[in-house]
C-alpha cells in the first residue's frame, strides 16, 4: 500500500495559529479516534466533529475548519452531498476524503478530486484495524498538516491586505489564489487556475533538453496527482504514438486500476496496470500497480515491465525513484521523466539518474503544486530542464516528444 512519507512540511510556522480541523463520520469510535489523533499534534486544532454530512455542512460558517476529513458512507447525508455545499459555504476550504479500499470507494474519491477535494486517505476496512494502523494515522495526519498549511498560507496575504485596508490604509483587495469563482466545481489547488509563467522557476539552475527525441515517458506524481496526471495525458494523448507512457502515482491497490482507467478517457489511449513481464508498447500508457514497485528492463530488443515487491523507498510503494532509475538505464539519453505535485521527495534521485544518463527532466511549479515536496526537491537537484505551472506541461511534453524543445 502507498503512502505519504514522512519528510513533509510540519504544517503551521512555529508560533502560528493552528490548522483548523473538522472530522465527518458516522462512526463514533472512529471520530473520537481521528479527533485524539489530530488533536495531539499542536499545530493542528479540532473545531468539530460530526456525524453525517449534513450536520456538517451547517457547522461550516461557525466553526470555519480550515480542513474537513469527510467520511464517504454516511446516513441522512454521504459525503459525496455534502462536499460541494460545503465548498460552496467556503470557497477555499480544503476537503480530504476518507473511504475503504473498495472498487466503489476508489471511484467515488477520484471523482470527489474532479469535484473539489483536495485528496484522499485510504481507510482500513473495520474499527480495529483503523485503531491499530500505523500508516492510515501516519499519513492523516501528513495530510492534514501539509494541505492545510498550504490553504493558511495562500489565505495570509488577502488578510494582510483586508487589515490594513480597515487600518485606513490604500490597498487593493487581494483575492487568494486557491479561491474558486463561484461557477467553478474545480479543487482549489487545480493547476489550470492562475498558473504562475515559466520564468517563476528561474531562480533554480537548469540544464538543456537532450538533443535525442524521447522514446519513452516517465511520470512521477503523489498528493494532488490523479488531477494533474488527467490534465496532462489529455494534451500529450495525441503526440504519445510513438512512445510508452510509464506512471508511478503513490496510491494503494484498487486505486491505481481506477486511476489508469482515468488515464486512458483522458489521453483516448490504451491504459492499464502494468503486469509483471509484458512487453511496452508504443501508444499505451502503464500505470504502477499498488502495492508493488515498477521497473523496466531491456530483453533482447525490447523493454519488459518487472514488478518489485521489496520494501518501500522514500517509504512509498509503489515508488517513483526505482521507476526513474530503470528508465534511464533502459533509455538513456531518450528518456523524458515529469514530476508532478506531490508530498515528500521521492523522484529527487531519480531525476538525478535520468540526467546522468543524458535524459531530460520537467518539474511543476510551486504556484500549481498541491504540495511542492516532490516537484520542489526535483528543481533543486539542478538537473531539470525546466519548471513549469501545469498547464504548460502538457503542451510542453507534446512539443519535446515531437523534437521540439523550445
Amino acid at each position: 500500500m502507498a503512502f505519504a512519507q514522512r519528510s513533509v512540511p510540519a504544517g503551521a510556522n512555529p508560533g502560528s495559529d493552528p490548522i483548523k480541523v473538522m472530522v465527518v463520520d458516522d462512526a463514533v469510535v472512529i471520530r473520537g479516534l481521528l479527533t485524539r489523533w489530530l488533536g495531539e499534534d499542536k499545530s493542528l486544532k479540532v473545531v468539530s466533529s460530526q456525524r453525517n454530512g449534513k450536520l456538517a455542512v451547517d457547522d461550516i460558517e461557525k466553526s470555519n475548519p480550515d480542513v474537513v476529513v469527510l467520511d464517504i458512507e454516511m446516513p441522512e447525508m454521504d459525503g459525496m452531498t455534502a462536499l460541494p455545499l460545503m465548498l460552496a459555504k467556503k470557497r477555499d476550504l480544503v476537503v480530504i476524503m476518507a473511504s475503504t479500499l473498495t472498487r466503489r470507494n476508489a471511484e467515488i474519491s477520484l471523482k470527489a478530486l474532479s469535484l473539489g477535494a483536495a485528496d484522499y486517505v485510504p481507510k482500513p476496512e473495520s474499527n480495529s484495524e483503523v485503531t491499530t494502523s500505523i500508516d492510515f494515522r501516519r499519513e492523516l495526519i501528513e495530510k492534514v498538516k501539509a494541505l492545510g498549511a498550504r490553504a493558511v498560507r495562500m489565505r495570509g496575504p488577502a488578510r494582510t491586505m483586508r487589515a490594513e485596508t480597515r487600518a485606513g490604509q490604500t490597498a487593493q483587495p487581494v483575492r487568494p489564489v486557491s479561491a474558486r469563482p463561484a461557477t467553478d466545481t474545480r479543487a482549489s489547488f487545480r493547476g489550470a487556475a492562475k498558473p504562475a509563467p515559466a520564468a517563476a522557476g528561474s531562480k533554480f539552475q537548469t540544464r538543456p533538453y537532450s538533443s535525442a527525441r524521447p522514446r519513452i515517458l516517465a511520470i512521477g506524481s503523489s498528493t494532488g496527482g490523479p488531477q494533474a496526471l488527467q490534465d496532462v495525458m489529455k494534451e500529450v494523448g495525441t503526440a504519445m504514438n510513438d512512445i510508452p507512457v510509464v506512471i508511478t502515482q503513490h496510491m494503494p491497490p484498487t486505486f491505481t486500476s481506477i486511476l489508469a482507467e482515468h488515464m486512458g478517457k483522458a489521453a483516448l489511449r490504451p491504459a492499464k496496470e502494468g503486469e509483471d513481464g509484458e512487453i511496452l508498447k508504443a501508444g499505451n500508457i502503464y500505470v504502477a500497480p499498488g502495492g508493488k514497485h515498477m521497473v523496466l528492463e531491456k530483453d533482447a530488443g525490447a523493454v519488459r515491465i518487472r514488478l518489485d515487491d521489496g520494501p518501500p523507498v522514500n517509504f512509498c510503494k509503489p515508488a517513483v525513484d526505482p521507476l526513474f532509475d530503470s528508465v534511464a538505464k533502459a533509455y538513456g539519453s531518450a528518456s523524458l521523466a515529469v514530476i508532478l505535485t506531490g508530498m515528500g521527495h521521492d523522484g529527487a534521485d531519480g531525476v538525478k539518474t535520468i540526467a546522468a544518463g543524458g535524459g531530460s527532466v520537467i518539474t511543476q511549479d510551486e504556484a500549481t503544486s498541491v504540495v511542492w515536496g516532490m516537484p520542489g526537491a526535483a528543481a533543486q537537484t539542478g538537473m531539470c530542464c525546466e519548471i513549469l505551472p501545469l498547464n504548460q506541461i502538457g503542451p510542453k511534453i507534446s512539443r519535446v516528444l515531437k523534437g521540439n524543445t523550445r
